[in-house]
């Protein structure tokens, strides 16, 4: 199984995994990543997307 974002995509921080309050910003996703998630192996996307990993980390 290949999750882009999981696997290449480095350390998952406390931002990638809460999910935002009502009325907070949401949180963007990495468009890289889920593109190649779609091209190789769309159930990666799942995975990424349960992990938080697919979002962009917090600057």
């Amino acid at each position: 199984m290949s999750s882009c974002a999981t696997v290449f995509g480095g350390k998952v921080t406390a931002h990638q995994k809460t999910k935002p309050m009502a009325g907070e910003q949401q949180r963007q996703v990495r468009v890289g990543a889920l593109i190649a998630d779609i091209l190789l192996f769309w159930p990666g996307a799942i995975v990424d997307f349960a992990t938080g990993a697919i979002y962009k980390p917090q600057k």
